[in-house]
């Protein structure tokens, strides 16, 4: 009897472990608990945080200022060319690069050839590719090769790969995830913001991406910007403002969501809400059908009975700042950009027809995959595109405008110019690439402030490395440092940068 007793006992121990055992997970799971992510989740937001963080602010007052479009101020002394690090940036670069790479690495892992996985790993690859490139292009050497490598591979103290070897994978890299697209693989859908996961126009994305990347290293590596770029001419590009990557905003949501130059202005300073002299200048000079729609008439005119558009110079001694009086000077509009109520909400560019046009242009003066003789027309799809976006909405240029689609009798260079300054113009707003653009290309020519700064009064030429990342990252930081011309500083210029 006491044996059959323990046998009992026994037994039902064993059956209540197993029970456990086999429901551990479930028992142990709430209910509303989330077990797994959704890549469209990751994709819509770091699409959505990519392009808002170009124009935000801080972005629009310290690179938007450096090359003058914002007259920035005493509020964000980088705008004056005193030198700080630059962890927004940074952080927030590598936090894009680490949400999106999780869809690489750990979500779709495995799924390289499956239907189910295969188109949206090629998109999300691609995605993470500029922004990739957009963070090499502000700080020069980065941590690349030993980081976004998933979750069980982490290394706290990643090597500063060379901005030579980081552009050389990112177009191998392109080409296997372009490569990859197929048509009537599952896709991302309404989570894709920039093309509701239609796969002929990612391709023309990626041709276009490539495009970039190759242009952009034009004057560093000539022979494979040639192959690069050739090769992406030979393919689809964006072909109409239509194919533009963008993302949606809405006047009527959370400052988080309306367009991140009115953001600018519902949430922003007073004081940093004023053009760049230069800029204005340029609109008023060449008659320029943007400009109310860029600028607002300075307050004291508008009462004077005579509107008029002046811009604030730029790194302004505190002598100069005292003399100041503001309503002398132009903001950005209050007809679209600083206005809560216009309609329809101005879409977040990405990578537009317009950019695309005046890389090509550019080509085609090289005879890369184009003649020299394409470059006018597309200089000048690249003006029309531009004069089209939202919210300039023009699609008839005024005769006093005409002049400025005209290479007749130009130069090499003075062609040259006509595009850096038109893509100057067309890239307001998106303070990242407006400042990454005007280093590679020259134009228009800018002069500094008067200000002397950290700099010497010489225009910066890059951003500094995190300063966190010097402090816990320090023997690559100092290998990283030691390629740079200056240092770590506002003057040292990035690998590609030869102007």
């Amino acid at each position: 009897m006491k044996n059959t007793l323990k046998y009992i006992l026994m037994t039902g121990i064993v059956c209540f472990s197993q029970a456990c055992t086999d429901d551990f997970e479930k028992i142990n799971t709430p209910p509303t608990s989330v077990t797994t992510i959704d890549p469209g989740l990751i994709l819509s937001k770091v699409q959505k945080d990519a392009a808002f963080s170009e124009g935000y602010e801080y972005p629009n007052n310290q690179y938007g200022s450096w090359i003058q479009h914002w007259a920035g101020g005493v509020l964000i002394s980088s705008s004056r060319y005193i030198e700080q690090s630059d962890n927004s940036a940074w952080e927030s670069h590598y936090t894009l690069i680490r949400n999106i790479s999780q869809i690489r690495t750990e979500i779709l892992k495995g799924q390289e050839s499956d239907p189910a996985g295969r188109t949206k790993l090629a998109i999300a690859r691609i995605v993470e590719i500029s922004v990739w490139q957009r963070l090499t292009d502000l700080f020069g050497d980065v941590p690349y090769s030993q980081t976004a490598l998933g979750s069980a591979d982490v290394n706290t103290k990643p090597v500063f790969d060379t901005q030579e070897s980081v552009y050389k994978s990112l177009i191998t890299d392109l080409d296997a995830a372009t490569a990859q697209l197929t048509a009537g693989d599952v896709s991302y859908g309404n989570a894709d913001f920039y093309y509701k996961g239609d796969v002929a126009k990612w391709k023309k994305y990626a041709n276009s991406l490539k495009l970039r990347l190759g242009m952009r290293i034009r004057y560093a590596d000539p022979a494979l910007a040639q192959k690069t770029v050739t090769e992406a001419m030979g393919q689809p590009l964006l072909a109409a403002n239509s194919d533009d990557a963008t993302v949606p905003t809405y006047n009527n949501a959370t400052n988080a969501n309306v367009h991140p130059v009115l953001n600018h202005f519902l949430a922003g300073s007073p004081d940093l809400k004023y053009l760049a002299d230069a800029f204005v200048t340029k609109l008023v000079g060449s008659a320029d059908p943007r400009l109310p729609r860029i600028a607002q008439p300075s307050v004291n005119s508008v009462k004077a009975g005579a509107p008029a558009y002046k811009g604030i110079g730029v790194a302004l001694t505190d002598e100069i700042l005292k003399t100041i009086i503001k309503d002398d000077y132009s903001t950005a509009s209050t007809l679209t950009f600083f206005n809560r109520d216009y309609s329809p909400a101005i879409p977040c560019i990405a990578m537009s027809f317009a950019d695309v046009s005046f890389y090509k242009a550019e080509a085609a003066l090289e005879g890369w995959g184009a003649t020299e003789a394409d470059a006018e027309k597309f200089y000048q799809d690249g003006v029309k595109a531009a004069l089209a976006q939202a919210p300039y909405n023009i699609t008839v240029i005024p005769a006093g405008f005409e002049k400025e689609l005209s290479f007749t009798g130009l130069t090499k260079a003075q062609k040259l110019e006509k595009i850096g300054t038109q893509k100057w113009i067309q890239l307001f707003g998106r303070s990242y690439e407006a400042f990454i653009e005007w280093r590679r290309m020259g134009y228009p020519v800018l002069k500094a402030g008067p200000f002397a700064g950290s700099t010497n009064g010489t225009i910066p030429r890059r951003t500094i490395y995190s300063s966190r990342e010097a402090l816990l990252n320090e023997d690559n930081y100092r290998e990283a440092v030691g390629r740079l011309s200056n240092g770590d500083s506002y003057i040292s210029k990035v690998w590609w940068d030869k102007k």
